[in-house]
Order: C-alpha cells, then structure tokens, then sequence
C-alpha cells in the first residue's frame, strides 16, 4: 500500500500538482511555452486570449455562458442570470489560452485563475459544441503540440509503462479513494436500478448485471482483467459460485484486494494476482473487465483482444466495460495529450465502438454479441463522486493535499461529469462471444436476469 503524505508539498507544480517530482516553482506551461511567456507577457498576449475566448463563444450561438472579470462580477453579485457564469480572477488566464487552448483552459482552473458556478453545466454546454471548441487553438497551440505529443508517446503502454502510467494514479493511495467511493471501493460506473439507487445499490447492480450477461455458473472458472479492489471478484465468488482469478499491476489495489478477499473467507475461491494481462495464461470459461480497456493504450487494442480470445475457452464469453470516445472524434483523440491524460491517466485512450469493433475482428474469433450504453448513469456516478469528494474535503487536505490537487480533482471530476451528459462520451457493457457458444433459444444474449433459473 502507498503512503501517503502526511503535510503539503510545497514544491507542487502544476505538471505535478502533489508535489512528487522534487521542489521546484509552479510550472504551468511547458519550459519552451514559458520562455516565450516572459518575451511576450503583458497586454498584446492577454488581448490575444481575450480575442480567442470571445470566438469561441461566438462560435457557440444561444449558449448560457458568460465570461467576466472578477472585478465586474463583484458589481453584479447576486444579479440571476440563468446563465453559466465564469469569473477570470488574474488575467493570465488569457494568457493560458493563448499559450494552451483547452488544456490552457484546464490548467489555469488548476493554478485557480478563474471558477465557474455550475463546472460540469459548462463543460457539458462546450462540449456539446466540440466543433466551436477547435477555436481555442490558436497557431501558439498548434506550434506546441508535437512537444505534446511526444510527450504522450512516451508515457505509451508498454509492460513497463503501464505500471508506471497506473501507479501515477493510484499511489494516491487506498485511503484517499476511499473517501469518496461506495463500501465496495467501486472506481467505475455504477448502473442505478431506480431513480432514488445510492451509489452502494448501483454499484451492486453494475457488477451483478455483468454477472448475469456471462450467465455465470458454479462450475465456471473467471478471469478478471483489472481487479480493482476486489468487489467484482468477491460479488462473483460469494453470489455466483465460481471461482475467480484476478489481475492488477497496481500493488495498492492488490494488496487491498488480497486483504478483502481473506476476509470475506473466499482465499480459496478467488486467486489475486499482480500480473499485466499480457503475460497471464491459462483457460478460462469466462471473462470480465471493467474499464480497464482505457489504459491499454491504441496500438495495444488489438493485442488485447488476441489475449481475451487467447484465454477463453472455445465456448467461452467475455464482459467488457469501456469508456467510449464517439467514433467520429477517436482518432483526433488518440493523438491528443489533453487535460486528462497529462494529469489523470496518463497513457489513456478512450477507444471507440469502432475501434474496438474493429481490433476484437481482425485479431480475435470473439464476436460482438450484446451492447448496452449507460452514459447518463455515468454522469450520475461522477456528480455523487464529487459531492463525495468535496464532503470530505478536510480529509483530502489532512493527507497533504493542497489547494491546486482539489481544483485538480474538481475539474476531473466535473470534465467528465459534463462530457458524459452531453454524450460526448458513453460507457458501454459489451458482450463478446467465442465461436462454439451459443445463445439459448428465444434469449436475446446468453445470460440469466432470473436468479431462480440458476443450475
């Protein structure tokens, strides 16, 4: 298990806002964006900016979204607009836009140069217009964007790579993520049966639903790929009667993992291995995966479709729960280092519908047998995540966290909040099959929502 901090780090920086690559001024912009910063700084650049801001909103007719300086929003406090309401607190937000376009955008809510009053309302509200946002990059953007891009090359998913891309997350350690996520340590979209679920019940419904589209059985044997902290693995153990192996390359999540399993008294039915997928063998009935398929990186997709198939049994079935990108904007993506790839995931992609079609047919016999998408559950996830988050805001900073790892933290969360109400983005449970097997008769995917229909 990581350790974590126990004072802030005065030396975070923007590149690294907890502060873990040694002591060091804030650095906002890459060195070469910043040397050019200090010849150009002053009011030609933060006109510039202003000029860029003012397009993209004309790019976006009829939308509620306002942007004024702080000292104007003071003369217009508690004045109801009806509008998304961004409030520029230094100027060199401007200049962040200049320099960045949206990840500008991002950077300089992270170094707290502007807020907004409904985050998640304005990034649903830009995002549905991603076209008006191609008006941020201005030739300072587009004269930067190979530094960023080679820098995401970098960070690609190799076996070495990915266990450095997943400890950049997740050595923020296990008691930091659970001050926000449900008992069970869900860290992926819950589905919520009703209108007034809790996240607990649409976690337990998310992991159960898969589940019943493997049509799990006593005698079968389960392969998970991203163990998470354990709950789908212990859910399908202790409900379902199979046995279970699971893989993580995060040491934190499986040493909790191995920890909860013991204790529920499943060690013998369920194995927890520390393991990149690539190097799992075996043969497997079936096979789950919950949004993991996100950090295999583009050029691995169809290496991972070939170790799914690989795995399985000739009559065997796989769950895959991925975070979708719309197809007509995956392979702009793919190339781009955004906001959540140099800060979050670094090494993400989101793959899209097609993409991920078009890897399991052309280096797997897996066929594409049942798809549902639940974005809007998603973004429902995210909100109750961040409400979470905030209401333990005194724990984040009790840990070490400071000031800039919330903003941080806020504009994850509410980014993707935002981009999965304006569907943007979807997640998808989707249901591969094996050639030798067979739906029954009448059934519209080879699962059990009965329970009583069980062997």
């Amino acid at each position: 298990m990581s350790t974590l901090r126990t004072s802030p780090t005065p030396g975070a920086t923007m590149d690294d806002p907890t502060g873990r690559a040694g002591v060091g001024a804030p650095n906002l912009l890459p060195a070469r964006a910043q040397n050019a910063g200090r010849a150009a700084r002053g009011p030609l650049l933060e006109r510039v900016g202003r000029a860029i801001v003012a397009r993209a909103l004309r790019a976006m007719p009829g939308t509620p979204i306002e942007v004024i300086d702080a000292g104007d929003a003071a003369a217009a406090a508690g004045v109801p607009t009806g509008r998304v309401r961004i409030v520029v607190h230094d100027p060199a937000f401007y200049r962040a836009v200049a320099f960045g376009g949206e990840l500008g955008v991002a950077e300089s809510y992270i170094a707290g140069w502007w807020t907004c009053d409904d985050l998640p309302r304005l990034v649903e509200v830009a995002t549905a217009h991603v076209t008006a946002l191609d008006t941020l990059e201005s030739p300072l953007t587009r004269l930067l964007a190979p530094l960023s891009r080679l820098a995401y090359t970098l960070e690609r998913n190799t076996r070495a790579g990915s266990k450095r891309n997943i400890v950049a997350h997740y050595d923020l350690g296990n008691d930091f993520f659970a001050l926000f996520l449900d008992p069970g340590m869900v860290y992926s979209s819950a589905i919520f049966p009703r209108a007034d679920s809790t996240l607990e019940e649409g976690q337990f419904e998310k992991i159960d639903r898969a589940c019943r589209r493997l049509d799990l059985r006593p005698s079968d044997h389960l392969l998970e790929i991203g163990s998470g902290w354990g709950a789908l693995a212990i859910h399908a153990a202790k409900e379902y009667g199979c046995r279970v192996t699971t893989t993580t390359i995060s040491d934190a999540q499986h040493a909790e993992a191995t920890r909860r399993v013991s204790a529920a008294g499943l060690a013998g039915r369920v194995t927890v291995l520390r393991r990149d997928y690539r190097d799992l063998d075996g043969a497997y009935d079936k096979l789950v995966s919950i949004e993991m398929i996100e950090a295999v990186g583009r050029e691995h997709l169809p290496g991972y479709f070939a170790t799914c198939d690989r795995l399985l049994k000739p009559d065997g079935a796989a769950l895959i729960q991925a975070i979708v990108i719309r197809d007509q904007f995956f392979e702009r993506a793919a190339r781009t280092r955004d906001f959540l790839k140099k800060y979050i995931f670094p090494g993400s992609c989101l793959p899209s519908l097609a993409a991920m079609h078009e890897a399991s047919r052309d280096a797997s016999g897996l066929r594409l047998w049942h798809c549902e998408d639940f974005a809007g559950d998603y973004a429902r996830t995210l909100a109750l995540w961040r409400a979470r988050f905030f209401a333990r805001e005194r724990d984040v900073r009790a840990m070490g966290y400071d000031d800039r790892f919330v903003r941080m933290w806020d504009y994850y969360l509410a980014y993707c909040e935002g981009a999965f109400r304006a569907r943007h983005v979807g997640v998808v449970q989707a249901l591969y099959l094996k050639p030798g097997r067979r739906a029954r008769p009448g059934s519209a995917a080879p699962e059990v929502d009965d329970r009583s229909a069980r062997a």
